[in-house]
This record gives C-alpha cells, structure tokens and sequence, in this order.
C-alpha cells in the first residue's frame, strides 16, 4: 500500500481522460474532491455556474465509483472553508504524503495548494494538464524573442501542429488562414434561430438547484432558466446540435447581436469545454468533419476552429506568461468605480441593457456582447479595472481567471498596454448598430454625438480618444481615428467633451 496514489480532482477538470486519472489501481488508489465554500465564494459567481459545477461534480464522482474508483467526496453541505481543509480531512481517513493534481487553471488555486503543502509537510506533485493543445511551456518557448504575441501567428503554428484545415502540401484550406472578414454580418431577421432543447435535468441537479437557492440567495442567476447538461454524454450531445444546426451560419453571424435572441448560432460549449466535459481536440475535428462532408462553410469551420485551437489556447498561454502581476496592470489608469447597475442593467441603453440582463439571469453573453458591448462601455466609462474583472469573472458560467482576465482586463481594457491587442477595443454606437437592431428599440440615437437622445457611446468614444491620445499617437493603427479626432475645430471638440462629461458623470451616478 506504500504506493498508493491520492489524486485531487478540482471542480474544472471533470476529464475522464485527465492525466492523473490515468492508470490508477482502484485495489488502492484515491480519488478526492470537494466542494469548498473559497472556491464556491471567491466571487459572487452566478448560480447557473455554481449549479453547474457542483452538479457535474456529482455526477462526475458517481461515473468514477461506477468505474471502480475509490472516491472520497466533500458536499457543500459539509461546511468546508477550503481545498486544504478537504485535503487534511481526507488525510485523517489514511495516510497520505503526496497529493497528485493536475495544474490548476487558476494562479489563485495553485499558490493555496502550494502554501497548503508547506504547512502540512505533504507534497504536491504538479501533473501536466495535456487537455490544452499548447502546453505552458510551449507557449512559452513561442513567445521567447518575439516583439509581439499576435495570436494570428500562434494560431497558424497551432493549425501545423494539430493538422487542422490543412491541404495537401500543407498550406492552409482555400489558401487562407483567417476568413474573418466574411464572419461579420449583422442581425437583420433574415435567418430561422434554431430552437436550443431542452435538457431534462436529473434528482441529483435539482438537489444542488435547492443547495444553491439556498447558500447563495443573493447572487446573480435565475435557476429557472437553467438549460446546462451536467456529464460527458450531455455535453456531447448539446455539441452534435451545434454541429447539425447552428454551425452552418456560426461563421457569418458570429459577431451579430439580435434582441429576440441571446443564442444565435453560437455554439454555448465553452462552459463544458472549460471544466473538461469536452475535449478541445475533438472539437475542432468535428467542425472540421463537418466543412469536408459540405455541412458548412469553410469560412464557418475556420472561424469556430480559431476560437478554441488559437484564441483558447492563446490566451491561457498569456496568462500564464505573466502571472503574478498580470492582474495589477492598470495601463490607462482607469479607475471609476463600477455602476449598480451592472448588477441589476437597469440602463436605458437598449444593447447594454440587454447583455447585461442576460449575462446575469443566464450567466451567458456572446464575445461581441462582452467585448464591444459591455467592454466597450467600461473601457469608454474608465471603470476600474480590478472591479470589471471581478465582475466578468463573478456573472458568467464559463468564467475562469485564466480565460477571463487576459480576455477582460487585455482584450476588452487594454490594461496591459497592448500586449495582447495592438488597439483598444473601443467603438461607437454605429458599430454596434451595424452588427444588430437593438438600436430600433433603444431611446438613444447612434447617428447623434451630442444632445439628450445622443447613444452615450459617441461622446464617450470620443472623450475616451481625447484623454489618452498621447498614449496612443505611437500606435500606427490609432493614426486615422486620432487625425478624425484632431481635424475637428476646437468649439466642436468642446461642445463634445462638454457633452461627454456630463454624460459620464449622469450614467455612472445612475
């Protein structure tokens, strides 16, 4: 019994196929997990991803029993503060020297269970996560000498690697590495929304639902609407619909926004993906499957494939380059505290209303809704930065510091000084009227700068412009939008400033 193996299992890595489950002896090997109120609390994270996990949790460790796994298991009933408290409790039941885990996802994670392994004079061993495709360290060796991290760049030698939507000599399908430029249309009603299933939800998710209701009565998410799968099986099938429904107008509306629908085409996997009911590999050669068996086009396959084998990946890399500190950064020094309402959106802006409504009562928003519609606001607003990252990583399902915060803090606020974007994310209303109608019902005007039914983007765009415009006269693609700005007389750009303030101060009075 000497080498009998304790493997912690947390809560987003619900593999079968996760590196320390493999080869275990079920005559003496060990598997723990638990559900701890730091991880469960940490932020107020919405129910819809409380449930979420605590029910694949669950039903993950039923799958393992059932496999002939010895698990010993800690429900949130129990009371437990922390990942140590569950690990010294589980000692107590057999002795227990080293601890096997899976690198975590989070910085946070990693530092507790390394302090907690000091303390207790227990080891930690640290196994490689080999779901990602790109390793840390590989990520890494990419980085070493490169002036810039572009994703493109790394998504092409991921594209290589894997042998993704490659042709016969290697070059990419269509002779093209990116169709982006034809994935963009905005909702116009022309197009039938296919109509998500319903996922029957088992005696076991409905006991978490009453546990969640319950221990966290005040977070966000409305448990009603629920329509997650909790297994493997599940998930799985909800990635077949995507494939035979939705993926064949993914592409082309993938950056629209649409008020009768929060769904769209998209693909609602990443939350399966990101506690490992999916498998990111398997993913893209489905859709890849799909393009050759003429079920989509190209420009969809490649743009699904770039999301999760480029940007996925890319991101993780990022994160993990340059952590700690990576969460400190505060490059435009933006420092307005977060509205109210960003916990209730009850805002008169029509688009900003509508993601905000749904990323709470959902838990779910599309990449445009949190980059150019939600993002775009705090970036334009100067909301702080840390407050904004806790926020993103507090109402949405799929939210895990190591894919949200490059993604919010680089992507969506430029925190970071452009190491991951080479602009700001910002834009006006007219963008966002471009991409949906959700301007047809809103109060405010996106062809209007100044005056009470002027879209508060415009003014804000510009101010956000004129206040960091000697941050940004070094940017080659910051030039035509700065010399737009500067051709402006000087009553005008007063006049918009003065409008800008004024709007700025009522919205995040409001």
């Amino acid at each position: 019994m000497s080498d009998a193996k304790t493997v912690l299992i947390l809560g987003d890595q619900l593999s079968r196929n996760l590196a320390t489950l493999r080869d275990l002896n079920p005559a003496q090997d060990r598997v723990v997990m638990a559900e701890v109120a730091a991880e469960a609390s940490y932020v107020p994270h919405n129910r819809h991803k409380i449930a979420l996990i605590f029910s694949a949790m669950r039903h993950f460790r039923d799958a393992l029993r059932a496999d002939g796994l010895a698990v010993t298991y800690f429900e949130y009933s129990e009371g437990l503060a922390s990942l140590g408290e569950a690990l010294d409790l589980a000692r107590k039941r057999s002795s227990i020297t080293q601890v096997d885990c899976c690198e975590p996802g989070e910085y946070r994670v990693q530092e507790h269970l390394n302090a907690w392994a000091r303390q207790s004079a227990c080891t930690i061993n640290w196994v490689e996560d080999d779901r990602y495709l790109c390793s840390i360290n590989a990520f890494k060796a990419w980085a070493s000498g490169r002036k810039q991290l572009r994703m493109e760049h790394f998504y092409r030698q991921m594209r290589r690697q894997h042998g993704l939507l490659l042709d016969a000599s290697g070059g990419p399908e269509g002779d093209k590495w990116n169709y982006d430029q034809e994935n963009r249309a905005g909702w116009r009603g022309k197009d039938s929304i296919p109509q998500r299933p319903d996922i029957p939800q088992d005696a076991i998710t409905k006991a978490v639902f009453a546990e969640v209701e319950t221990a966290f009565p005040d977070n966000p998410g409305d448990l009603s609407q629920f329509n997650f799968a909790v297994t493997a099986g599940g998930a799985t099938a909800q990635l077949d619909f995507f494939i035979d429904h939705c993926l064949p107008l993914f592409g082309r509306y993938q950056d629209a926004m649409a008020e009768e629908s929060p769904w769209l085409y998209h693909s609602l996997i990443s939350m399966y993906l990101n506690i490992g009911l999916l498998d990111p590999l398997d993913i893209c050669q489905r859709a890849e499957k799909a393009w050759r068996e003429d079920k989509c086009e190209l420009s969809a396959a490649e743009g699904f494939i770039r999301q999760i084998l480029g940007w996925r990946e890319y991101v993780r890399g990022i994160y993990w380059m340059n952590m700690p500190g990576y969460d400190k950064l505060n490059e435009l020094a933006a420092h307005e505290p977060l509205p109210q309402w960003f916990w209730t959106a009850e805002t008169d802006m029509q688009c900003l209303h509508k993601a905000l409504q749904q990323s709470l009562d959902l838990g779910y928003a599309h990449h445009i809704q949190r980059l150019m519609v939600i993002g775009n606001f705090a970036l334009l607003a100067g909301l702080n930065v840390q407050e904004v990252c806790d926020w993103y990583l507090a109402v949405y399902v799929d939210a895990f510091e190591w894919v949200e915060l490059p993604n919010t803090l680089g992507m969506a606020l430029h925190a970071d000084g452009g190491l991951m974007a080479s602009k700001p994310y910002a834009a006006s209303g007219k963008y966002i009227k471009r991409q949906g109608d959700h301007c047809n019902s809103c109060r405010y005007k996106p062809d209007k700068v100044t005056g009470n039914d002027a879209c508060p983007y415009n003014s804000l765009y510009w101010r956000f412009i004129a206040r960091h415009q000697q941050q940004f006269e070094s940017n080659p693609r910051m030039r035509l939008t700065l010399t737009n700005w500067q051709r402006k007389s000087a009553d005008q750009q007063r006049a918009i400033l003065d409008w800008a303030d004024a709007s700025h101060q009522r919205l995040l009075r409001d």
